[in-house]
């Protein structure tokens, strides 16, 4: 049966037309496809990949880049978040080659309909095309070079790799570029760890992160989730029951920053400087990676301890109010209690309704973010807070006569205890406080804005009042026997100030300088057992206006003492005389071989209390010379920086102690010292400066031999201070804290700990830096702009609880020891009234360690009035 004209010219005609198009889109390909880069070169993409800096354990310290991304494997992405982003974006993803020709005409259609571009008509691999190769700009040549390209990249790669590109490319919103940088930042886990809602939530965001974006437009996010797990349950990637639970959950997505492991942020910004002077590149988007000195069990419990000790001295004077007070009187009455309050916290009074009651109780609608509504405006009124460290911004909503309840900005709510509020003192001023408070109504009332505060542990943990201290501190913390930098704290929060006090604060050093100005006296003399008196002295100087009449701190007066007595009392009177006695250069001489700025030191005798300024860093890299056994270290912090593939660009040098001909290579002097790192003055890019540049693949691959590591010449770290004058100041320095000015350390229980206090006038600046033969620490507390700490303010009081805090964790399972005693060191009985070599017969000779070329002469035999005769010299 012949068919008609009609339909054979038709069916012609059809053929013709499928021929023209296909020749049309051939010639397309011929022409475009020269001009086009080489789809094979997106084997060699190298991502974006920020600055991230770790410990030495390698916890995440801090990162920094433009771009937020955490490239993960196929095969590292969950199944039901791949179906998602396919039910989203491309159905039919692994059935087409590269071109889905049904959307296309989808598209071209809705172009002729509606006159504008309304579904691109995009698979993944042509989206894949134009992020790697093409510019976004909405062109028809842009739309036919995608497909030129994605029918290439779908010749080279398979389809998981294709799906891997597009899923860690793909910007998702708030800098986050990759599925897993979009977890990250909205829900604060890995991709891997998500439900359901939140894949579909994400899953939305490639169409237009700002318009679904679920933190800043919960509401079109939350239509958008819901239209995406629709289309999972069409595609049978969902049961209808899954999908309506999920759809029922609420939006929780909220903005989550790199998520530290280890609290270090400052010396993070020292490390962010330094690697950018010493490895070449980009190092805020090649993936590179800098592995810190930092112990992290001993940074975290630097930061705990700092912070406790300020908190502490913060609670010594005084409250100083809320933070705001707001009008809580038009609000609605807050629902019972639920489960969803905060369970680390004890229950709160106000039950949850019984089941009966509550089955009769209407339940409102919740908004968006799974509140009540009722709730939802009360922490409205927190919105404007933010958290600091552990301080949290909480709203009094009622009191009673010795308790409070309070609610978070999550909706949780909790009570503070009698115990936790009646610190509160009212403060008058630096120096005094007002009566203790007898009811909570003398210190809060509902509608305070608070800070709170967790204290305990484990079933013990409660919310206590606080507020952000006034006073700063630093701590410091090296190993002496390296100078790697084992912890370090700026300041109280490096969120609420970046200067960092550890290095950048050159404060009066007070009594924690004595250490050096009787090593000084050692080398030129003394002994332990010296005699010196501690009597009132008068200096005139042309320089002053009126004579200088120096005191100690308590205004009671030894008469000779020996020196050891006189450090671990730390007798003012007695260190201006042993200066004087040494002279201010032989003193200097000592000074400089300790590795301190003599260059910013008076010369003159106010050296001996400590009035030159210097910072905590400077102070532990001096102390450790004390406490490995004479060997000045350079302080460092950086122990390698490695690439994105692991290769290591740069390695720290090793350290080598050197007793004599030490002579420092060129290189190893031009390592930079960690008191030139000063981090608001750096030339080194801030975050906010960094470009944004876009990843391309490679034109021609280079050779991908890595480039050698970098290791400087070892760091020769000298002999400054013979082994045996060391040993005798740490043998002194033990008894600060055995019987001196630093005994609350004897908490501790151990015996190899040494250390000084130190207070300059006023209670100004209050220090205590300490060691063992395995780690130095040193604790500063002030105001940044110097004023008094109040009364009895002291380095023993302000400074040595956040050294005593920080010291027993950080030692927690090191082996006590003591420095080894050096040859040339004898035990002596002596006489302490006159430090003379006792005799026999002398009930009271207690023992005492010299060089021996130092021991004191036999004491004169017994007096007539049975007493042994005065001392022969009296410094």
């Amino acid at each position: 049966m012949s068919l008609p004209p009609w339909i054979r010219y038709l069916f012609m005609l059809i053929l013709a037309g499928a021929g023209g198009g296909l020749a049309v889109l051939a010639a397309c390909y011929l022409y475009l496809a020269p001009q086009l880069p080489p789809a094979g070169q997106i084997r060699e993409v190298e991502y974006q990949i920020p600055l991230r800096i770790y410990t030495q354990d390698m916890k995440l310290v801090a990162e920094y880049g433009e771009k937020r991304r955490q490239p993960v494997s196929y095969d590292e992405l969950p199944k039901p978040f791949i179906s998602a982003v396919l039910a989203a974006e491309d159905e039919h993803f692994f059935s087409h080659h590269g071109v889905d020709f049904k959307g296309l005409v989808r598209a071209a259609v809705e172009l002729v309909r509606y006159r504008e571009i309304r579904s691109g008509g995009s698979t993944i691999t042509m989206q894949v095309a134009r992020n790697f190769f093409l510019s976004r700009d909405q062109r028809f040549l842009r739309k036919f070079n995608e497909i030129v390209l994605a029918i290439q990249i779908e010749r080279l790669l398979s389809k998981e790799e294709i799906l891997e590109l597009y899923l860690n490319k793909i910007y998702l919103g708030h800098r986050a570029y990759g599925a897993e940088a979009a977890a990250r930042v909205y829900y604060g886990k890995d991709i891997g760890d998500l439900d359901l809602p939140q894949w579909a939530m994400i899953a939305g965001l490639p169409k237009a992160p700002s318009a679904y974006n679920p933190i800043t437009n919960p509401q079109r996010a939350r239509i958008r989730r819901n239209w995406i797990l629709q289309r999972m349950e069409k595609l049978g990637a969902i049961t209808a029951e899954q999908r309506q639970a999920a759809q029922a959950a609420p939006v929780t997505a909220r903005y989550h920053t790199a998520r530290p492991e280890v609290e270090a942020a400052y010396l993070g910004e020292m490390a962010r400087i330094q690697a950018s002077k010493l490895v070449p590149g980009d190092i805020y988007t090649d993936g590179i990676r800098i592995i810190t000195t930092l112990d992290s069990k001993r940074q975290q419990e630097a930061v705990h301890a700092l912070r406790q000790g300020l908190h502490e001295y913060d609670e010594r004077h005084g409250y100083r109010g809320p933070l705001a007070q707001v009008d809580i009187s038009q609000l609605p009455d807050l629902p019972a209690a639920t489960d969803a309050d905060d369970k680390a916290l004890p229950e709160p009074d106000d039950k949850p309704l019984p089941a009966e009651e509550a089955a009769r109780e209407p339940a409102p609608e919740l908004t968006i973010t799974g509140q009540d509504p009722r709730v939802a405006k009360w922490t409205a009124l927190l919105q404007d807070y933010k958290q600091v460290g552990p301080l949290r911004p909480v709203l009094v909503t009622t009191i009673s006569d010795q308790q409070a309840d309070i609610l978070f900005r999550d909706g949780k709510r909790a009570q503070l205890a009698w115990d936790d509020i009646n610190w509160a003192k009212p403060q008058i001023n630096d120096k005094y406080v007002g009566d203790a408070p007898s009811q909570t109504a003398d210190v809060m009332k509902p509608g305070d804005i608070i800070y709170v505060r967790p204290v305990g542990k484990g079933q013990e943990r409660r919310w206590r009042l606080a507020e952000l201290p006034k006073a700063q501190s630093a701590l410091v913390s090296l190993d002496p026997q390296t100078g790697a930098v084992q912890a370090l704290q700026g300041g109280y929060s490096f969120a609420v100030s970046k200067f960092n006090r550890a290095i950048q604060s050159e404060r009066q050093a007070g009594s924690v300088f004595k250490p050096f100005i009787y090593t000084s006296a050692m080398e030129n003399g003394f002994t332990p057992a010296s005699i010196i008196n501690d009597a009132p002295v008068v200096f005139d100087d042309d320089k002053l206006e009126t004579a200088w009449r120096p005191t100690g701190a308590s205004g009671k007066f030894y008469g000779p003492v020996r020196m050891r007595e006189a450090l671990y009392r730390s007798l003012n009177l007695v260190s201006i005389r042993i200066l004087r006695q040494i002279g201010i250069s032989q003193a200097m001489d000592t000074l400089k071989r300790f590795g301190l700025p003599t260059d910013r030191f008076q010369r003159d005798l106010s050296l001996a209390l400590g009035s030159a300024s210097v910072s905590p860093m400077e102070i532990a890299t001096a102390y450790s010379i004390l406490a490995n056994g004479g060997y000045r270290i350079k302080p460092w912090y950086i122990s390698r920086i490695e690439d994105g593939n692991g290769h290591v660009l740069w390695k720290a040098p090793e350290v080598t102690f050197c007793d004599q001909d030490c002579e420092p290579t060129a290189e190893a002097e031009k390592a930079p010292e960690v008191a030139d790192i000063k981090p608001e003055k750096s030339s080194a890019p801030s975050l906010t400066s960094l470009l944004q540049k876009e990843e391309m693949p490679h034109a021609e691959k280079a050779d991908n031999t890595p480039p050698p590591t970098i290791q400087p010449p070892p760091v020769v770290a000298p002999r400054v201070v013979d082994a045996r004058i060391v040993w005798l100041m740490d043998s002194i320095m033990k008894d600060v804290i055995k019987r001196g000015t630093g005994t609350r350390a004897r908490v501790l229980g151990r015996d190899d700990l040494a250390g000084k206090t130190g207070t300059t006038n006023d209670q100004v600046d209050a220090w205590f830096s300490g060691f063992s033969p395995d780690l130095v620490a040193t604790v500063w507390v002030g105001f940044d702009t110097p004023s008094t700490l109040g009364w009895g303010e002291y380095g023993g009081r302000a400074a040595l609880p956040i050294w005593i805090d920080y010291m027993g964790p950080a030692l927690k399972g090191v082996p006590e020891h003591d420095l080894p005693q050096p040859e040339g060191i004898t035990a002596v009985r002596i006489d302490p009234d006159s430090g003379l070599r006792a005799r026999a017969n002398n009930p009271n000779a207690i023992l005492e360690y010299f060089r021996n070329d130092d021991v004191p002469d036999l004491e004169p035999p017994l007096g007539p009035n049975g007493k042994h005769s005065s001392p022969e010299q009296i410094f």
